[in-house]
């Protein structure tokens, strides 16, 4: 049997990756009004309030529609990027503007997905990066909506790279085991640090709940490396955001997209900056 042609893996990678990015739309947009819903139904049951009867929402329900005029997307007018340039953004029905940043999410997902593949080759690594990929720019977008970093995506998403780690795919189990305690506790302290001198919360759970899951993927050495990467691409992203989009410097951003973005970065080419860095450091 031949091997597969590396153009027909990438070709591949890149539409499963433009169809999948479709499916992130959906979660993003719905997985925290899902939450919502039950934390709100929660609260009732507990104050013995009558339940709200809203919409029930989940995944696969309702079917896609227009928020404006509420019309059923046909699947022809549902095929990534594609059917967004045909219907030049907007609405078949109503005409109203969709938000460019689906077809945007879709071509991260395709190009994302391609150089993991491009990187790790089709091996069973690769695979594993995939998913912690697509679960990171999940992640990243639903904390910039929302300030919220899904206990349903960082939980089971440390527990895999404990698992994955298990038979050695990025690192070692004990490196990851530690990665995952000391990501953890590293955000824990620097909270209630800052919480016991300023009497302020500086970042969310989740961000603790996020940096042990790229330690449990990357191991307790990668960290450093994440810690700094993070602050320095939320220090490019925020004056970039304050002086582009004039958006007020008061106003909070979160913290986790750029744990998300460092991690990826790490996970890639985290030795090759190590590396760097030291033979610099040697120079001077």
């Amino acid at each position: 049997m031949s091997e597969i042609p590396l153009w027909f893996v990438y070709l591949f990678t890149g539409l499963f990756g433009l169809a999948l990015g479709s499916f992130l739309n959906v979660l993003i947009l719905r997985l925290p009004k899902m939450l919502e819903a039950s934390w709100k139904a929660q609260c009732c049951e507990l104050l013995e309030q009558p339940t709200p009867t809203d919409e029930k929402l989940g995944l696969a329900f309702p079917s896609s529609h227009c928020p404006t005029c509420k019309t059923s997307i046909q699947p022809w007018q549902n095929i990534p990027v594609i059917s967004y340039l045909l219907l030049k953004g907007r609405c078949a029905n109503c005409k109203t503007v969709i938000s460019v940043r689906y077809p945007l999410i879709e071509l991260a997902t395709a190009l994302l997905s391609m150089a993991v593949v491009f990187y790790f080759g089709v091996t069973w690594q690769s695979a594993a990066v995939l998913a912690l990929t697509w679960a990171l720019i999940t992640l990243t977008v639903i904390d910039f909506d929302t300030q919220l970093l899904p206990d349903n995506i960082t939980l089971p998403l440390m527990w895999l790279g404990l698992i994955v780690n298990y038979f050695g795919l990025v690192t070692d189990l004990h490196s990851a085991l530690w990665g995952a305690v000391f990501g953890y506790l590293s955000l824990w302290s620097v909270f209630w640090a800052f919480k016991l001198l300023t009497g302020k919360e500086g970042m969310g759970y989740g961000d603790f709940k996020l940096l042990a899951a790229l330690g449990a993927w990357m191991g307790w050495q990668m960290l450093p490396l994440i810690i700094i990467l993070s602050s320095l691409v939320g220090a490019v992203i925020g004056i970039g955001m304050i002086i582009v989009m004039g958006r007020d410097k008061n106003i909070p951003i979160p913290f986790g997209p750029y744990l998300a973005i460092a991690g990826w970065i790490a996970l890639l080419w985290g030795d090759e900056i190590v590396q760097q860095y030291l033979q610099l450091a040697n120079i001077g």
